[in-house]
């Protein structure tokens, strides 16, 4: 574990909430997304406990030894929000830069555009910001999934995919991580998850290493899993069955562009960019302060974890000029 790291609980909009905390000054929160916890955080907190920065890396709702309500529409992003709003305020801090990873990502942005007196920084790795589109998620994906599976809507149906994930929790997160990750796109693996043919399970659709990846170790992966092992997967896959509510409870935010400072970063084969490919083109749009958009090369999904050392540098630059120009 990192030397000199401390876990903690608050208590913030309604539940109970695990992070981990490292360092001094200027607040920087780390928001993890699906299936991870704040460990996926591991490389960055010591980086930026080093240059300056006070680290907070939170088990978010539903994750790790946070609280996991039973009601699915405690998962939507009007929660989720409110959550990190909870914690900045429970931290006795006034403003947190906000850096996000996948679903961490989406809220970090939502919490952008509905808090910017609280968030006038902003880091977001692999999901670029995505403006409310006129169309229900939903009615999207039934358009898209006639003739396969799109794993968004594979996880709508309660149970499913808790079940599979659920059957052998180390095998599942290894395959996962594995299959978006630069390692497997750079061996050519044919698995895929996020589209896959309906006479098959989510599960059936992961490639599993011959040997751990560089950036994995067995002591990483034993740690993930006996996280999951604890919490299970209810809640983080609750997080995908509020897609549907969120947007319906945003239609204020139509039009809406983030107008902090923000770095965007993401691996050259991340599969997200083929998801939302228009997204990661309107950037320069859609976030008029956009500082750069950093593709990290060779590097899947796990942007952060498959290349930490790239990611810190990046992420700390960007800190640095934003503080200097305050």
């Amino acid at each position: 574990m990192i030397v000199g790291m401390q876990h903690k609980f608050a208590h913030v909009n309604g539940i109970r909430m695990h992070y981990v905390e490292k360092g001094d000054g200027p607040l920087v929160l780390l928001c993890h997304g699906w299936p991870e916890s704040w460990y996926v955080w591991r490389s960055q907190i010591d980086s930026l406990a080093a240059g300056g920065y006070r680290v907070v890396a939170p088990d978010q709702r539903g994750y790790g030894l946070t609280d996991a309500p039973e009601a699915v529409e405690s998962y939507d992003v009007l929660n989720l929000v409110g959550d990190l709003v909870g914690l900045v305020k429970a931290l006795g801090e006034e403003q947190a830069i906000l850096i996000g990873h996948d679903w961490g990502a989406a809220v970090a942005a939502y919490a952008a555009l509905l808090r910017p007196d609280l968030f006038p920084t902003l880091g977001l790795l692999s999901v670029p910001y995505a403006p409310r589109r006129p169309t229900r998620p939903s009615a999207r994906f039934a358009l898209a999934t006639q003739e396969r599976h799109f794993y968004q809507e594979y996880f709508q149906q309660p149970g499913r995919v808790e079940r599979e994930l659920e059957e052998d929790v180390r095998r599942a997160l290894l395959g996962i991580l594995y299959t978006a990750s630069g390692d497997a796109a750079m061996t050519g693996r044919s698995a895929n998850f996020v589209i896959f043919d309906k006479a098959t399970r989510f599960i059936d659709n992961l490639a599993l290493p011959d040997e751990l990846p560089s950036w994995l170790t067995d002591a990483d992966l034993q740690y993930l899993a006996g996280q999951f092992e604890r919490s299970g997967f209810c809640g983080p896959i609750n997080w995908y069955r509020n897609i549907d509510r969120n947007w319906s409870m945003t239609g204020f935010l139509d039009g809406a562009r983030i107008m902090q400072p923000t770095l965007f970063v993401a691996g050259e084969f991340d599969g997200v960019l083929k998801i939302v490919g228009k997204d990661f083109d309107d950037l320069e749009v859609n976030v008029p302060n956009l500082w750069k958009k950093h593709l990290v090369p060779k590097a899947g999904h796990w942007v952060q974890q498959e290349r930490p050392d790239e990611v810190n540098e990046v992420i700390l630059k960007f800190l640095a000029e934003q503080s200097n120009n305050r």
